[in-house]
């Protein structure tokens, strides 16, 4: 298969255009047929999943570093190309990506509908999953590009569908006057949109940085140049073209102190919408801070690291403390996701072999049981119209499978062996030990709280009495079921097999151990007498 795919037919190139082509024809279904651009909203994205899954099937770990390549041309005068190539990690990335719009979609299938009632002149329907379907085309290609240039024009092309999703389709469920809940959406829209239209600028001003002194944006050409001694850069340049990439990237993954718009975009999202935030968009930070940073900017990344360590520490602290008050059950799984987002860039940056592996791993599950969690409580809360914890008491007497599910999803959270952040949380903590023993030590704390955070939770919403308000809260249906015993299922296999990961991901991090030109520290042990 491997070899009729790279035969010439360009599998990059089609695994994001199919949901690009998908949606433009969503978006220009008549204003009718919103029901048929549902469906053709979902069998796009299920073609996705099957280019994605062929990406996967077709990559060899043991060949190239970079395979599928695709270049051409694009503006020449500036040694801009359309040059694509995929990796271990962008491989595994894709697949995640291409596997959670199928179920953001199908979960946010009504999301759209109340829209309807109050618009002649547009079509809500069609723009929310034409919208989805975007999203996801970019952040593949973002996966994809190995041209800096391309990377970047997808960086920021992604938050202009991203603010129409969070402002013109948040969350309904609200206590306050319809004018008062349009004003918090519209403002953490905005919040989003400037938060990481800032970190872009100051991205843009390295990339023309890093092209006045490589010559080109080409990141294979850039690193290979680097790593023969032909391109050598000045150690006060190369930190700053660092910071001013790295800055972009902490944005957008988030990590303290710049993650202070995940909370607002996340409450006021739809759930299907903040799935799409935090398990897909954000992944696009930490994936860039392997592809790019560690990967051009070797000496700086290692300069950059006991601080970066610090921050990630403090993302993972903090945020679980945030969590552990919080009275919304959206904004109390956004600070969860910063906590894990910091475990992800600390694994990055512990410079060890385990500590990557488990980050990216660690991407991939934090997806899995974010959208799993955070899906179910969508349902929850579109049930009771509210997002606050203290509206909910006894939902497992009356909707067992919606409470049982939700177990699981806030037991994959806190990590619990068995379940498949586990496996990457260990291998983070490992890696970061072997280093940085005392940063090992701290980011402990960070799962003693999430426990708390997530039983509380569980204890405070599903068991006790029942209130009068969840009496007749019906269970979880046909479509939410769909949606969620997939997520599950898989939280359980790569809980006890994430050997299908790791093998794909593994040499990847070898080839970025080596741009760094770091090797894995040995224990000491006593010679023997």
């Amino acid at each position: 298969m491997s070899d009729v795919v790279n035969a010439g037919f360009p599998l990059l190139t089609a695994t994001a255009a199919v949901p690009a082509v998908g949606a433009i024809l969503t978006a220009a279904v008549p204003a009718a047929r919103r029901t048929a651009a549902k469906w053709l909203a979902l069998v796009v994205s299920l073609a996705t999943l099957v280019l994605a899954a062929l990406v996967a099937i077709s990559f060899e770990p043991g060949g190239d570093r970079y395979q599928h390549v695709e270049s051409h041309a694009w503006i020449a005068d500036f040694g801009v190309r359309y040059e694509l190539g995929v990796d271990g990690i962008g491989v595994a990335l894709i697949a995640l990506t291409a596997l959670l719009i199928p179920f953001i979609i199908l979960a946010g299938w009504h999301d759209a509908d109340p829209l309807e009632t109050h618009s002649t002149r547009w079509r809500p329907t069609q723009g929310f999953f034409a919208l989805i379907l975007m999203v996801e085309a970019m952040v593949i290609l973002s996966f994809e590009a190995t041209d800096v240039f391309l990377f970047y024009i997808l960086f920021e092309a992604m938050l202009i569908p991203m603010y129409f999703l969070i402002g013109g389709f948040g969350d309904r469920a609200h206590t306050g006057t319809d004018d008062n809940a349009a004003a918090q959406r519209s403002y953490a829209a905005v919040k989003f949109l400037l938060y990481n239209l800032v970190g872009g600028l100051i991205m843009l001003a390295a990339v023309i940085g890093l092209y006045v002194v490589a010559g080109n944006f080409s990141l294979t050409e850039i690193a290979e140049a680097r790593a023969s001694g032909e391109l050598e850069m000045a150690a006060t340049t190369e930190r700053l073209l660092f910071l001013g990439f790295f800055f972009a990237f902490a944005v957008k993954a988030p990590l303290w102190p710049l993650h202070t718009w995940l909370p607002n975009a996340m409450g006021e999202a739809t759930a299907p919408v903040a799935v799409l935030i935090t398990a897909v968009v954000d992944k696009v930070g930490t994936f860039a801070m392997l592809r790019f940073c560690l990967q051009l900017f070797p000496e700086a990344s290692k300069w950059a690291t006991p601080v970066i360590i610090v921050l990630a520490l403090v993302s993972i602290v903090y945020g679980a403390l945030l969590a552990v008050g919080q009275r919304d059950i959206k904004r109390l799984v956004a600070y969860a996701s910063i906590s894990h987002f910091g475990f992800i860039i600390m694994g990055i940056f512990a410079m060890t072999s385990q500590g990557q592996s488990g980050a990216t791993l660690y991407m991939v599950n934090h997806g899995i049981s974010t959208a799993a969690l955070m899906l179910v409580a969508g349902f929850l809360i579109s049930r009771r119209g509210s997002r606050l914890i203290a509206d909910y008491g006894g939902v497992q007497k009356v909707a067992p499978v919606l409470a049982g599910t939700f177990l699981v999803g806030g037991l994959a959270t806190l990590s619990l062996p068995g379940l498949a952040p586990f496996v990457s949380e260990f291998l983070v903590l490992v890696g970061t030990f072997a280093r940085y023993p005392v940063a090992g030590i701290i980011a402990t704390f960070g799962i003693v709280l999430a426990a708390l955070y997530t039983l509380v939770l569980y204890q405070r919403t599903m068991t006790g009495p029942v209130k009068e308000e969840v009496r007749a809260m019906p269970d979880l249906k046909a479509r939410e079921l769909v949606v969620v015993a997939p997520l599950i299922a898989l939280l359980l296999f790569l809980g006890v097999y994430p050997k299908p990961v790791t093998e794909i991901v593994d040499p990847a991090v070898r080839h970025t151990m080596s741009d760094v030109q770091q090797k894995d520290p040995r224990p000491e042990v006593e010679a023997a007498k």
